[in-house]
Parts: structure tokens; sequence; C-alpha cells
């Protein structure tokens, strides 16, 4: 791309929409013009600012007649390629990338890509953690916080790009050439978009799309349909396993290992659950082939405290404990919470449908420490229909927020916990997954307001019966 001769169109203003615009005008672009179909303070306060920096703002109405004076589309990760738009521009012959597109060939340095069903953001801060403690300049990008054009400057020629990668940067991303790339796990996940499991899969395998003879891929040795990577890409396979001996990390003697070498114990590592241990093992299989020596990789592995939204304990009120794990938009990611939270819980489930199968979740459910399940957002009769097939009965609906975690709370006794893992996107109800976390710690503190002003009251009772 020459940009002082193109100009582009930039749809969906979330961030990575922003950081695409403005470093198409940091670049010198001919023209930016500006494209959003969602009318928020948040939207119109961002076109209002890329305006004043030179872009122009496009109305819906008028959105396909800059087709003709564009030479390529950025689009949003949070809009599918068989939107409209997009569709209009692939028939008119013009470009479509995204903005993980644009900074992938402005970046110098080398790439570790991380991607996967669930897990990413974890791997990719305790990846980000792990050479940052080691002393070397990285800097987590891409799906989790900083999109890649907004930190090109920062990672220079020498700075370690750890990249969180989705399905839908996928869709229009061709040039990344990761010198390591990481794949955690695949289990169904945003059908709604990608309509099958098989197109899902191809998607994500394209990351390995321009691996050569001197990369290097990490592929979960677990996970049957991540085995047949390895025989599909010329880059050098290493493996992570929880459940035995391979050639790259694995668990033995209450320790995690690399080959023969001891890394450190796994009372160590602090996030708990067998999903977070395949996580260390990932990061600690691409921080080794990144030349990362094992007494730093293990430093990195005690001093990493987890990531917000996901198994944060938040609080407790009335002896009953807060759990968010908002991020777990799926049935896989909130089945892992289950399996990792000790003790009796009250779960909250639900929000916007992702076209996944909610069977095989009550089923879990049955036989596990969730005393009961509180359904609330757009697919709770959904979530209810599932539950009544699988004969699971300990439950109550009730679609807003706000209530149902107020409702969780009357149903939970004191040593139990809330846990909200909703296996469903936020979309219905808040802009994302850590919106609706956010307004899970919020609700608490109000509980808690609530319980502080009862008391004296209480007090006073328990005085006159005396």
């Amino acid at each position: 791309m020459h940009f002082p001769t193109q100009s582009f169109f930039v749809a969906g203003l979330s961030r990575s929409g922003v950081a695409a615009a403005e470093y198409l005008l940091n670049k010198g672009a001919k023209q930016v013009y500006l494209y959003d179909d969602v009318a928020s303070d948040g939207v119109k306060a961002a076109q209002e600012a890329l305006c004043r920096a030179g872009a122009v703002a496009v109305s819906a109405a008028d959105a396909e007649k800059y087709i003709s004076a564009c030479d390529a589309l950025v689009l949003s990760p949070g809009i599918p390629v068989d939107h409209p738009l997009p569709v209009a521009f692939r028939k008119a012959g013009k470009a479509i990338v995204g903005e993980a597109e644009l900074g992938a060939r402005a970046l110098r340095g080398p790439v570790v890509a991380v991607t996967g069903t669930n897990g990413k953001t974890t791997t990719v801060s305790l990846l980000e953690h792990i050479f940052q403690t080691a002393g070397c300049k990285a800097v987590a990008c891409g799906n989790v916080g900083t999109p890649i054009t907004a930190c090109l400057d920062r990672l220079g020629e020498d700075g370690v790009a750890v990249a969180e990668i989705s399905s839908f940067q996928l869709e229009t991303l061709t040039s990344l050439r990761p010198h390591v790339a990481v794949f955690l796990n695949l289990s169904e996940d945003h059908l709604d978009r990608h309509y099958t499991m098989e197109n899902y899969i191809y998607l994500k395998f394209r990351m390995l799309k321009n691996s050569a003879e001197s990369e290097y891929v990490v592929l979960n040795r677990d996970d049957p349909i991540l085995c047949t990577f390895a025989e599909k890409t010329k880059a050098k396979t290493v493996w992570f396993s929880v459940s035995g001996r391979v050639d790259g990390a694995y668990l033995r003697d209450d320790a995690f290992y690399y080959g023969e070498e001891r890394v450190c114990a796994l009372s160590d590592f602090s996030p708990e659950g067998e999903h977070n241990r395949a996580n260390a093992l990932a990061a600690i299989c691409a921080a080794k082939i990144m030349g990362i020596d094992t007494a730093a990789v293990a430093a990195g592995l005690k001093s990493f405290r987890g990531i917000r939204h996901r198994l944060e304990k938040i609080g407790a009120v009335g002896g009953v404990t807060f759990i968010d794990d908002s991020k777990a938009t799926n049935v896989d990611s909130a089945l892992k919470a289950i399996a990792a939270v000790r003790g009796e819980c009250v779960l909250i489930l639900g929000g916007k449908d992702k076209g996944e199968a909610y069977g095989p979740l009550f089923e879990a459910l049955r036989g596990s420490d969730v005393v009961h399940t509180v359904l609330c957002g757009d697919n709770a009769f959904l979530l209810l229909n599932a539950a009544v097939e699988k004969g699971y009965t300990k439950l109550t609906l009730c679609r807003p927020f706000d209530m149902a975690v107020r409702i969780a709370y009357l149903l939970a006794r004191p040593g139990q916990s809330i846990l909200l893992s909703p296996a469903s996107s936020g979309f219905d109800q808040f802009r994302n997954y850590e919106e609706r976390g956010d307004r899970f710690a919020q609700l608490m503190h109000e509980l808690e307001r609530e319980a502080a002003a009862r008391q004296p009251a209480e007090d006073a009772r328990e005085e006159d019966r005396g």
C-alpha cells in the first residue's frame, strides 16, 4: 500500500477501527472515510476526534456511494465479512483488510501469535509478563487491549509482539507470519457468525498460512483437532499436554516441565484450574522457543496473578464469595470455570446466543458443585429449553442481569460462591464482557452497602430480644 495515493473506508469505530483510522491518518493517507451504523456516544466522540484530524464521516445511507472512491475497506472484527458493505466492496473488486492486517504489514520485530477458543487473553498476558520479567521488550496486543497498529512505535525492531488473534480477525488477516504460533484449544464458538465448525477450524488454521520451516507452532496434544494441524504445516511443532509427557511442555511430579528440565512447582502458579495449567504450558513452550531462560520463565509463572474477569474473586458479602468469570463467553469456557471453582456455588448463565448447543453444559451441571443456576439475558429461554431436555431443574429464569445477580445472592448461603460464568457473550445488555464484569462488581458493592445499612437495625432487634 502507498498511503499518500490511496483512500480508505474504515467501517466500525470500535477500538480497532479507531486505531486503524489513526494509523492511516498518521501515515498520510489520501483520504480516510469513517462509517459505523451504531449511533452511540462513544462512536460519535470517536468520529468527531478523527474528523478533526482530517477524516470524513459517512452516513449509513451514503456508505455505498464511496466504494468507487476508495482503494480498500478496513473492516472492524465486529462486522461479518458477509455484511452488505464488505460484500459490495468485494463485488467492486476492492481490497478488504482489517486493523490487524495493517499492523501485520508494518511489524518489524518478531511475533508470538496466540489463538484458540479459550485461554487466549490469559496466555498472552502471561507471555508478556514472562518476557518483561526476563528483561525483554514485549507488548500484548491484537484482540487483547492494544491494537497492533497502536503499538508499532513501542515495539520497534527488537520488541516482541505477543498478539492475541481471534477468528474474527483471521477473516481479513493474510500477511501475519508469526515466529511462534500458539494454538490452545478448539471447541464450538461463534457459530452464529461462522455457521459451521469446519469453517471455524479453517479460519483458525489460517494463522499458519505463511509459516515456513524457520517458524514454530505450539500445539495442544490433548486436542484431537489441533493434532491434525501438525500434518498440514511446514513449521516445527512443539507440543504441550496436561495428560502426559510430550516433546515440549508437560506436567510431572506436581511440577511444570519443559523437555527434561523442571520449570517450577504447580503450587507456585496461582491461577486455578487445569485449563490455566494448560495455558501455562503453552506459554512455557513459546517463551523457551524465544530463548527465555528457565529461571526467568519460572519467575514469571510465580509472579503472575491472572487477568481481570477470568475466575477473578472480587470480594464477599455476608460470607458469600463473588467470582467474576464474565470472560467465559462460550460453553467450554464456562465448563472449565465450573470445574475450577472450589466448593458449592450459585451459577449465573446467559447473554447473547452464539449458536452453541447448551445440552452438554446442563449434563455437566448435574454432577457438579453448582447448587442452583440463574438464567438471564436474551438466550434465557434457549438455556431453559436445554436444561429441561437434560432434566436439570435447579434453576430460576430471570431476564434482567441486575435482578439475576440479586436473586443469586438471595439463593446463596454463607460459605458458597456466586459464579458469573455466562457461557454467552454480553452484547445483549452490555458493550462487551468487561462491562458485564464491571457491572457484576458494582452490584456486589451495592449489596455490601445494603447489608451494612441493615446491620444496625438487626443489632437493635437482637438487643430487644435480649
